[in-house]
């Protein structure tokens, strides 16, 4: 599923060695998959394997607790605050053989504050590690600790580590590659709504030659990076931290293997936190998910659309949407002709602008960008839009990881003529992100690594502790009824929806009622009713500074605090 790393509030996953394991219960294996599909020969094949990588889970999590994880200074980055410490867990790369190659993970971690920021004379006592993942696939999770500087964060901070992590294959954590990330990023490039026949081979020819590069690059270990696997990652980081159970907030993808963390895993979950679910029905992982998520982005791009236009009096592209969207594509054929600063062409346009799906706080800065381009000015948009190569290895890994993960995870239409039929009737009703889309997840077709068949993600009354879903209910990367789906397969989960809102990941965010329920869950175990609802946070307005612009600016001053008492730079770079 195409969607963002997404950071809510800083910026818009069976033998002797049991002992090991939390009194009271073992790894489960679930019953099968349920798609339709599937014959009972794959039935039988999935659930053989997973045995076999539990049980490797297993022996892998006995010996990280053992070993446990030796903190110290992150080294793979520069300027951060002394509080914050790094260092690596090791896991199989291939669970069916524990004793085999093995790769290492970098972990963070800032420790509990036991600061209550509503009572300064009151200790609060440690409740664990509170680990985080960002989603993807292929975020990097590392950062996660700092968010413990802002408002929102600062009661969880108290009671708990704050823990991130780069799983397998992200970053310093045995990075994949599928390209050379000097011809990873190309621009200035074509987006067409309605893709010809020409171009449509064309980008065959591509994905094709990405799925090879893949292969080239990763070798046998490329068919090791799934979602299966990153459950099992997450137990053994788990063990290393020294937690019986854990307690988890996934974002995005980070629900779903964390949703096969919580089948596999039940008697290991401490709470667990579902920010913005993926839909995790075996059915849809990850063709079905993928045309679902296009469609619903047609209707937050409305949404945006009728935000400008109610703002036509600051940004003069229309007073209706219609009219608006007549200002995108008359700036998308401009572009088409003569991109803006030599790169911003109509394909970075739509990637810039695809970030209003995501979060409203995007939205005035995109609106004011083109605003300025159709008057003349073009430096807003450059500066918006235009790749950045000093970014192109960590986009080139994040794509890598992205694609391999979505691609080893389940099968995928390996004829084009049926992405063609499919998405030729989508992007009718729903041209903005449909094509793009399918060229994002195109190399699925031509892989050249072994598929699974997805598990099933359920588990029955008794089995899992109660577990927290967030979602909004006009999110486009994980449209609601992913939420409602998940909500109904986790036996005892509780839904909370912001009405009437699209952002995507809101756990930390503006909206004070979601936040409310997260520290009431995290803090004290308690939950509202099998469902709750909160009114939406406010749009953004123009002019003013957005959410994230405020929090940003505030962890960046909190960060220069920090490093100013730790004999540190004070700027931060």
């Amino acid at each position: 599923m195409r969607a963002a790393a997404v950071y809510a509030a800083a910026g818009s996953m069976v033998l002797t060695a049991l002992t090991a394991a939390p009194a009271g219960g073992a790894a489960r294996v679930p019953g099968g998959t349920s798609v339709p599909r599937a014959t009972a020969d794959m039935r039988a094949t999935s659930k053989l394997r997973a045995t076999a990588e539990l049980s490797g889970t297993v022996v892998a999590a006995a010996r990280a607790r053992a070993a446990g994880i030796d903190f110290g200074p992150c080294g793979h980055a520069r300027d951060l605050p002394a509080s914050m410490e790094c260092g690596t867990v090791s896991v199989p790369l291939d669970y069916t053989r524990p004793d085999g190659r093995r790769i290492a993970l970098t972990v963070s971690r800032v420790r509990a504050t036991h600061k209550d920021p509503r009572n300064s004379k009151r200790w609060v006592p440690r409740q664990g590690a509170l680990v985080y993942n960002p989603g993807g696939p292929g975020a990097d999770g590392t950062f996660f600790p700092l968010v413990g500087l802002l408002p929102e964060w600062k009661r969880v901070a108290a009671a708990y580590d704050l823990v991130g992590y780069a799983p397998r294959g992200v970053g310093p954590s045995a990075p994949l590659s599928c390209a050379d990330p000097k011809d990873f990023v190309k621009a200035p490039t074509p987006a067409p709504a309605h893709p010809s026949e020409s171009f449509k081979k064309a980008r065959i020819a591509d994905a094709k030659a990405y799925a090879a590069g893949c292969a080239r690059r990763a070798g046998e270990a490329l068919r090791h990076y799934t979602s299966l696997n990153n459950a099992c990652d997450l137990d053994v980081l788990r063990a290393a931290l020294g937690e019986d159970r854990l307690t988890f907030m996934g974002a995005s993808y980070g629900t779903y293997f964390g949703a096969l963390y919580a089948t596999l895993f039940p008697s290991h979950v401490r709470r667990m936190v579902f920010d913005s679910a993926v839909n995790p029905e075996p059915d849809r992982i990850w063709y079905g998910d993928n045309l679902d998520q296009s469609a619903a982005f047609e209707g937050r791009w409305a949404d945006f659309l009728e935000w400008v236009a109610r703002h036509d009096d600051v940004y003069r592209l229309g007073r209706t949407a219609d009219q608006v969207q007549r200002s995108y594509d008359r700036a998308r054929t401009r572009l088409a002709a003569h991109p803006a600063g030599g790169t911003v062409g109509p394909g970075q346009l739509q990637g810039a602008f695809l970030m209003a799906g995501y979060y409203d706080d995007s939205w005035p800065s995109r609106a004011k960008a083109l605003s300025a381009y159709l008057k003349g000015d073009p430096k807003p948009l450059v500066e918006l839009a235009a790749p950045s190569r000093e970014a192109a290895a960590e986009a080139e890994n994040a794509a890598a990881v992205y694609t391999a993960v979505e691609c080893n995870d389940a099968p995928w239409p390996t004829d084009f003529r049926v992405w063609d039929r499919d998405n030729t009737r989508l992007a009718r009703v729903a041209p903005f992100e449909t094509w793009e889309n399918v060229w994002t997840n195109l190399p699925c077709a031509y892989w050249p690594a072994p598929r699974q068949r997805p598990l099933d993600v359920r588990t029955g009354p008794g089995e899992l502790p109660p577990t927290l879903i967030l979602a909004a209910e006009r999110d486009a990367a994980t449209p609601y009824d992913g939420a409602l789906e998940l909500h109904r397969r986790l036996a005892g989960s509780v839904l909370v929806t912001e009405r009437d809102s699209g952002a995507h990941g809101i756990a930390g965010g503006p909206n004070p009622c979601v936040n409310a329920h997260v520290d009431a869950y995290l803090l004290q175990g308690r939950l509202p009713a099998r469902r709750a609802a909160c009114a939406p946070h406010p749009e953004p307005r123009p002019g003013r500074a957005t959410f994230q612009e405020s929090r940003t600016r505030q962890l960046r001053e909190a960060l220069k605090g920090l490093r100013g008492k730790a004999g540190r730079p004070a700027a931060l770079k």
